[in-house]
Order: C-alpha cells, then structure tokens, then sequence
C-alpha cells in the first residue's frame, strides 16, 4: 500500500525558554545545520547559544502564538488535513524537531499497512539543513524501524511551473489594493559554505551569482540557485519590470559568511532610496512561522517604518490555500498512479 509522508520544521511546545530550549538544543544540534564537529558544535550550542537565546526566541514566539497554539503547527495541520481529505491513500504529517516526529509519522503509516511512502519535505528549495536533514533521518528510521519500506522523495519543487503559477497568483492576490514601490523576496539564509558542500560537481560554485544562472547539474542541489530561479520565475510570471523587485536573505546566526544580500540591512536602508511602500514575500516558506510572522510582518515592518518607510506588506505563504492543497493533492494522485 501507498501513503504519504508530510515534513515541515517544527516548533516548540509553547513560547517559554523551559520549552523552546530543548528544541533549539536538538535543532542547533543537528549536524546540517551547524556542521562542525561535535564537541565544537555541543560548545557553541550548549556552552554559548542555549545560555541566553531560550530567553529571547521564547519572547519572539509569545509575540505569534495563537490560542490554537504555535502557527507553523496549527498551519501545517490544516493543510495536512484538507491533502488528507482529497486522496484515497494515508496522508501522515510530521515534525523534523520537536513531538510530532518522523518515526511517529512513520509508524502511523506502517499501523495503516503502508509500504511504500513518499516522502514530501515541505521546502521549495534544497538546502543541507532543511531538505538533507529530513531524508538522512528518514532513511536511518527506516533501516531501523521498517526495513520493509521503499521511499519516493519529492524533489525540490521550486521550478515547477504549476507550483510557480499558485505561488504567483497567490502573491497577486494579496498585493491587490497596494501600490507598492517594491517587492523584496526574502529567503531563509544559509552559511556559504552550505553553499559549496552541496555541490555535486565540487567546483561549479563560487557563490559570485554569475554561477546561479550558469547551467550546471550543481543547480539540483543548489539552494542558492533555486532561490534566485523562484524568484525570476515568479516575477516573469507576474510581469514584474525589474527594478520593481529584489532578492535578500534572512536569519542569519553570528560568527559565520552567510548569503548576501541581509533582508534587515537592505529593508533599513529602503526608505532613504525612496522605496515608501514595500511589499516582502518568504518563498522558502509554505507555511507562517516565527521567521515569516515574527522577523519580516512584525520586526522588519518596525525596523522600515522607523528608517522611515510609511506601508508595509509582509505577503502570507501558501499556508493551506486550497490551489496549495490541489496541488499537493495532484502531486500526490501522479505518485500514486
């Protein structure tokens, strides 16, 4: 039997520093997304990070949670329920870090007498610490756990022309009554050296931009690459004159080279270059979480009416808009065939 397998990132139980603490340990603790040596990493993380950022991330979180609970959550269970709805195979969702976890999601699916799974990573882009950590621990779960089961991975989905046409549209929609002098999309940051480790051909990669958009079989894995192309994609879609948009990258950590450039740094400096109205939307994303709600609708709106700017739009994701839920749906009916 066929059934599915939902991932997206996770979250804390609730938005206090007992609660937060333990999933930044196991988050900022996986080996792809501070990819130094162990005891280098357990220093960083345990003997620096965790002393103070529990305090500061659980005030953030209080600053989104709903009464249903953390967004990205309440988000992904909704939309796993209207994909659930529309297919006749088990739809299962789970978590890369916190409670609702793989193995849950795995054993749910096996109870049901799935044997084949899809595994459907959640991220437009492939990225070391997002779309790798989720398959390498799949795979290690199932040798583990359900020897007997075979996995289909959902590539990344960035360049789909079905998915760039609901992105776009989507986008569309919720610009409609703002005339905005910019459009900023921003993506979650990455190290640079992400960057290098991921490519396949160990050279193509100077992270100049001049290899974004040089073909090379590096792109597969390339989230750079991917980011950029989203962007193009959906700007030629929507007709949008070039010096209407621009491409950033967010939520860096310190200490580290990361994609350039910084959304913070370019917002803040927005209003002197006459950019008054600015609209920003979080393509990494498809669901609301603390770095869409919190970083760009709260922090970044703050920050660019201090600096001066007068209108603000953060865009939502695709969340579980019912041309997200079809499409995921088809995705999953063309699988299971």
């Amino acid at each position: 039997m066929k059934g599915v397998l939902l991932v997206n990132l996770g979250s804390p139980e609730s938005p206090t520093a007992k609660d937060v603490k333990p999933y930044l340990d196991e988050f900022l603790m996986d080996k792809y997304v501070i990819d130094v040596p162990y005891l280098l990493r357990a220093l960083l993380v345990r003997g620096i990070i965790l002393q103070t950022r529990p305090k500061k991330s659980a005030e953030a979180y209080a600053r989104i949670w709903t009464p249903e609970g953390s967004p990205l959550i309440v988000i992904s269970k909704k939309m796993h329920q209207k994909v659930a709805k529309k297919v006749n195979i088990p739809v299962a969702l789970a978590m890369r870090y916190g409670t609702i976890t793989i193995l849950k999601g795995l054993q749910e699916l096996h109870d049901k007498g799935v044997t084949e799974v899809m595994l459907f990573p959640l991220y437009p882009q492939h990225a070391m610490a997002s779309t790798t950590t989720i398959l390498v621990l799949a795979e290690e779960l199932r040798q583990k756990y359900f020897p007997e089961m075979k996995f289909t991975v959902v590539p990344a989905f960035y360049n789909k022309p079905d998915y760039i046409k609901i992105l776009a549209e989507s986008i569309k929609k919720h610009l409609e009554g703002f005339d905005y002098d910019h459009l900023l999309f921003s993506y979650h940051g990455i190290p640079k050296r992400h960057i290098r480790k991921t490519d396949i051909t160990k050279s193509h990669c100077k992270i100049d931009r001049t290899c974004c958009s040089t073909p090379s079989p590096a792109h597969e894995f390339c989230y750079s690459h991917q980011c950029y192309e989203t962007t193009k994609l959906v700007t030629e879609y929507l007709n949008i004159p070039k010096d209407k948009y621009s491409q950033t990258f967010q939520s860096r950590l310190a200490g580290d080279k990361w994609l350039t450039p910084y959304t913070d740094v370019e917002i803040n400096k927005m209003p002197e270059k006459g950019i008054k109205k600015l609209a920003v939307v979080t393509p990494a994303f498809v669901s609301d979480c603390l770095e869409t709600l919190e970083e760009i609708a709260m922090e970044a709106k703050e920050e660019f009416i201090y600096h001066g700017g007068e209108e603000f739009t953060a865009i939502p994701c695709l969340n579980d808009e019912e041309q997200w839920c079809d499409l995921v749906t088809k995705w999953i009916e063309n699988w299971r065939k």
